[in-house]
């Protein structure tokens, strides 16, 4: 059962504002279809506590993007028929963007991705595409029954009309292969990730993202990086990307495109070992950091490390 709402602190330690939160930070306990391990459910508490231990301070941007304004919302009710709850999911979404904030819903599984995104097309009126970092392609029609299956997440995004690329794609079945083949879907498979050095992989994927409308949804899912740094998620794979790839290629897709809204999903919490959810809150401050970091620029003045 997901835990109370009693129970889930704010994300950071602080929510100091210039002037109305600018970011909302959206819990969404979601979990019906995990196929394998399982505690997604979990996801959200675990990187809300865990974010307590995030330092403010970017030495990368050399800013603390928390002074932009985050406010956390109270969890999203999902205890409701599958039907209810993927409303309720697509609801919220929508209100967090019509009012002007950048959403950061947090996880739960990877099926609430598409409910978000539907939230935010209706929202936004505009052109969409998704950026998504994952191991599998999860373009699976139907799994286990059912077309609201994790694996499936990104059919049913591509149902909504968006144009999607995917990054660090080392797991999927032959009818996906096929399909990414036919329909010309742009990936950035794994072991291109391994395989190119960190300029050629940035290039690649600028390349790739120009394809986009300028408006664009993330999605990112934790099984993205290897297990060796992050081990807490339902389906871990080998071979997949470190921190550092992760920025390369985060940090320009926040320069060059009007990113309105994110999620962060497939965390399942390991008892006794917090590397996991510190990680995936730290992963969730810096997109912040990426995403308003040229109006934290021109309210802050940066902290420039001293001459050498």
């Amino acid at each position: 059962m997901p835990l109370p709402d009693a129970e889930l602190p704010p994300f950071l330690t602080s929510e100091a504002t210039l002037g109305e939160a600018a970011v909302a930070v959206l819990p969404v306990p979601y979990e019906r279809t995990t196929s394998w391990g399982q505690g997604t459910e979990h996801g959200p508490a675990a990187l809300l506590r865990a974010s307590r231990y995030v330092e403010l301070y970017d030495e990368e941007l050399r800013l603390e993007p928390f002074r932009i304004g985050i406010e956390t919302l109270p969890p999203v009710d999902v205890e409701a028929s599958e039907d209810a709850a993927l409303q309720r999911i697509s609801a919220s979404a929508r209100a967090v963007i019509e009012r002007g904030r950048f959403l950061a819903a947090i996880g739960g599984e990877h099926t609430i991705t598409p409910a978000l995104v539907r939230g935010v097309v209706e929202a936004a009126g505009a052109d969409l595409g998704v950026v998504q970092f994952d191991a599998h392609a999860d373009l699976r029609p139907t799994y286990q029954g059912t077309p609201w299956n994790h694996a499936c997440a990104m059919s049913r995004v591509l149902d909504l009309g968006v144009r999607t690329l995917a990054v660090g794609i080392r797991s999927l079945s032959r009818p996906e292969a096929v399909r990414i083949e036919t329909e010309r879907l742009p990936v950035i498979w794994g072991h291109q990730m391994q395989a190119l050095a960190p300029e050629d992989l940035q290039a690649l994927f600028v390349g790739l993202l120009a394809s986009l409308p300028d408006t664009v949804y993330l999605t990112f899912d934790l099984d993205f990086f290897d297990p060796s740094l992050l081990p807490a998620t339902g389906t871990p794979e080998p071979g997949g990307g470190n921190w550092f790839q992760a920025l390369t290629l985060l940090r320009p897709l926040f320069e060059q495109k009007r990113v309105i809204a994110m999620d962060v999903v497939e965390l399942a919490p390991i008892p006794d070992n917090a590397a996991s959810e510190f990680t995936a809150a730290r992963l969730l401050y810096k997109c912040i950091g990426y995403r308003y970091r040229q109006t934290l620029a021109a309210a802050q003045r940066p902290i420039r490390p001293p001459a050498t």
